[in-house]
């Protein structure tokens, strides 16, 4: 089961998460900025340096989600990918994850979350012009 010390650094990064986060674990979810909720589960961990959930968000796939470190000189490259997602949601996605990604940094910085609202507006067209290319 998730700590309250785990809980409470997730909610000032991500969001509402309860439920066991161990390998094969599964948790409930909403995340602020997105407003995304569902179930996912842990499929893969590797503390440190890799992690991979399957989130159920209510569509018919479910997606996935596989975050990566690599240390790279006193600094940590993050890589965000995800999979499964539906095309026509795919700007939508893009804006999410990114304002997710830029409420990571402030935590980390010890900064409030973006105002997910306002950063979506600033973003979301050049996602939507982004997403119309792809085919």
């Amino acid at each position: 089961m998730i700590g309250a010390h785990r809980s409470r650094r997730l909610a000032r990064w991500i969001g509402d998460v309860e439920g066991d986060l161990r390998l094969g674990g599964e948790f409930r979810f909403r995340f602020f900025a997105s407003g995304s909720e569902g179930i996912g589960r842990v499929e893969e961990c590797e503390p440190s340096r890799r992690l991979l959930l399957t989130m159920a968000l209510g569509q018919p796939e479910e997606d996935v989600i596989e975050a990566t470190l690599t240390a790279v000189g006193g600094q940590t490259i993050l890589v965000w990918e995800e999979r499964g997602m539906p095309l026509n949601l795919l700007a939508a996605y893009g804006a999410g994850v990114q304002i997710h990604v830029e409420d990571l940094a402030a935590y980390l910085a010890g900064r409030e979350r973006v105002d997910a609202a306002a950063r979506w507006d600033e973003i979301q067209t050049a996602y939507e012009e982004m997403a119309a290319n792809v085919g």
